[in-house]
């Protein structure tokens, strides 16, 4: 699993004393953050309407009756995973196994991520506020940066592509996506294997998360956790978070910094 995991050259070392976060700088005697590790789906964009137009299109395609409404797509939401969550749902209503078969779910989840690939091309998926200054500024200041996500890769490709332009991948040094880590969020997996490509401790990085479920998943990876919840996660729990902020835009990494002081991280 992990010889798949996506490493990028150039990687820049610290320039000076001074992270860089976009509103300030803090000392590097306060700040010992070596990596950001970025969710993806409703944190670098708030991308579940595309995902859930684009199910539904994928269900009509195939001759299907199911269709998610926001209230039905919000209890499945909690399901990471599109094939996993079309499998639930499947289950949840009685379709059994012998009658919707693991090709025929593959098959109409590559036809989803074809129709959500549209949505993203077309604008409908645009970063949440303070995300792409984060990166940038991050990136210019030498921090490490990180993709950690359940969805699939060609949809990271895509988002990432539309969003932050066609070398925008070259700004993340390690990317795990979905074929990457079979076992999904809440498990720690796919962060174990972003620190073991970054080569770093849990406490020398810092991630971003939209979802409880996310958010159990770095904490089993003892990664500390920004949560900035989106449409289908505002309702959840966020225990145990370092911070909870609406968005990034107003994100200090000082102040993120000086929390995990706090925390003894």
């Amino acid at each position: 699993m992990r010889d798949r995991l996506e490493r990028r050259d150039g990687t820049a070392r610290l320039r000076s004393s001074l992270i860089l976060t976009g509103r300030g700088a803090c000392p590097m005697t306060c700040l010992m953050i070596k990596a950001l590790i970025f969710d993806v789906d409703g944190t670098l964009a708030e991308t579940e309407e595309g995902h859930r137009a684009a199910f539904n299109a994928t269900f009509a395609a195939f001759g299907l009756t199911w269709f998610w409404d926001g209230d039905l797509y919000r209890v499945l939401h909690k399901v990471t995973g599109g094939k996993e969550r079309m499998r639930h749902y499947a289950e949840s209503i009685g379709v059994s196994r012998a009658q919707l078969p693991d090709d025929q779910i593959a098959e109409m989840h590559r036809r989803k991520n074809a129709y959500y690939s549209e949505h993203v091309r077309a604008g409908d998926c645009p970063l949440r506020p303070g995300v792409e200054r984060l990166i940038r500024a991050s990136r210019a200041a030498g921090l490490r940066l990180a993709i950690c996500t359940t969805t699939s890769r060609v949809n990271v490709d895509e988002l990432i592509a539309a969003t932050l332009g066609a070398n925008g991948l070259d700004l993340f040094e390690v990317v795990v996506a979905g074929e990457d880590a079979p076992v999904k969020k809440p498990a720690p997996d796919a962060y174990l294997d972003v620190l073991t490509a970054l080569a770093l401790r849990p406490a020398e990085c810092l991630a971003f998360e939209d979802s409880r479920n996310g958010l159990l998943s770095a904490q089993a990876a003892q990664i500390a956790t920004v949560v900035t919840p989106s449409r289908y996660t505002a309702h959840e729990s966020f225990d145990g978070a370092l911070m909870v902020l609406p968005d990034l835009d107003a994100f200090d990494l000082r102040a993120a910094g000086a929390a995990m002081e706090a925390a003894g991280r």
